[in-house]
């Protein structure tokens, strides 16, 4: 969107307040503003370099560039040894992806239209993945249970790469399956011929810069959440769980909103559908990955943090079953959500 280009004017003020030595929530701020613009630049861009590459090409850029503003602020908070913080942030990204944007996106797009519908059988393999990529969540989360106290720092470094790679796995078949075998279960129909608006140059210049500034500005982020959470009062649980994904989702959140109120909720669904699948299957076997060149990081979620994630899995599935949305439902999801940030933030 447009108007969340005004907001790039904080990427210098942030430095700026680095520089100066900025108290930790004024930089907590300032980093987040700047990280919301950057977002929306960075899958601006992949969008056009997708005109330029075809759609299978374009498809896979979209993938996997569709949650990296997540993957770098996690890699920083990974690098600084925050577990908790990471973890909260794929949980919370999920959770806000299924309840607060879909969410959102229902009542804003019910509103204005009386029932909205969109392509029930790709969101019914899409649920049925997210379903799949909760579980593998959770079962670590069981083993602890069952597995002596004495052998868990063993064996947790070990489960966790293996259920990474077997997530990681299933990503990559699940590409293969949405542009190859099965692509047309995807097709949607385009009611006006979108053009490019920028050059290739100008799209690939464009997404390296606004990658490498929110390497910055999450750095910048990352490194003052501890300070301002004791300053404000906020534990690091509630600010990776709410404020981290809101803040990395922002853009894409905004764009699903908006393609809801032009009653385009196919683009709406697959927003928040396809973000939580890659934030589970991609980014977090990511990280995981990442974490072995530093301190490994476990795969176990806490028992909030799955308990939130199965249950908006299970309402989002009942939500969206039968293809077709109100603002009702909207208002359903959204309410679920406000009960587990508050329930989070009295944690």
């Amino acid at each position: 969107m447009k108007i969340l280009r005004y907001l790039l004017i904080f990427v210098p003020i942030s430095i700026i307040g680095e520089l100066l030595q900025v108290s930790p929530t004024l930089m907590f701020v300032l980093a987040a503003l700047a990280i919301i613009p950057l977002a929306g630049l960075m899958g601006e861009a992949t969008e056009e370099i997708s005109f330029y590459s075809g759609p299978r090409i374009g498809g896979f850029l979209n993938a996997t560039f569709g949650n990296a503003t997540e993957l770098i602020i996690a890699f920083f908070a990974l690098k600084a040894g925050l577990f908790d913080v990471v973890k909260a942030s794929i949980a919370g990204s999920v959770i806000g992806n299924i309840l607060m944007v879909l969410g959102m996106s229902m009542l804003v797009g019910g509103i204005k239209f009386k029932s909205q519908s969109f392509n029930k059988k790709s969101t019914e393999v899409s649920s049925s993945m997210l379903l799949f990529a909760v579980i593998g969540l959770t079962i670590p989360a069981i083993f602890t249970h069952t597995v002596a106290s004495d052998l868990l720092n063993t064996r947790y470094e070990g489960l966790s790469i293996i259920v990474a790679v077997i997530m990681f796995s299933i990503y990559l078949m699940s590409l293969y399956f949405s542009f190859y075998t099965h692509k047309d279960i995807y097709a949607v129909q385009h009611d006006e011929e979108v053009i490019s608006k920028w050059s290739l140059k100008k799209a690939i210049i464009v997404l390296v810069g606004a990658t490498v500034l929110i390497g910055v500005e999450s750095e910048l982020f990352v490194s003052v959440v501890e300070p301002m959470s004791a300053a404000i009062g906020l534990s690091e649980f509630f600010v990776g769980i709410i404020l981290v994904p809101i803040i990395g989702n922002a853009a894409e959140h905004s764009t699903a909103i908006v393609m809801a109120y032009k009653n385009k909720m196919d683009v709406a669904v697959e927003i928040a559908i396809s973000s939580s699948l890659q934030i589970i299957l991609f980014v977090t076997p990511v990280l995981i990955f990442l974490s072995l060149f530093f301190t490994p990081m476990s795969i176990v979620f806490n028992e909030f943090e799955l308990v939130a994630l199965i249950f908006s899995v299970l309402i989002a599935n009942r939500v969206s079953s039968d293809g077709k949305s109100n603002w009702l439902e909207g208002v359903q999801l959204l309410a679920v959500y406000l009960i587990i940030a508050v329930s989070f933030f009295v944690l």
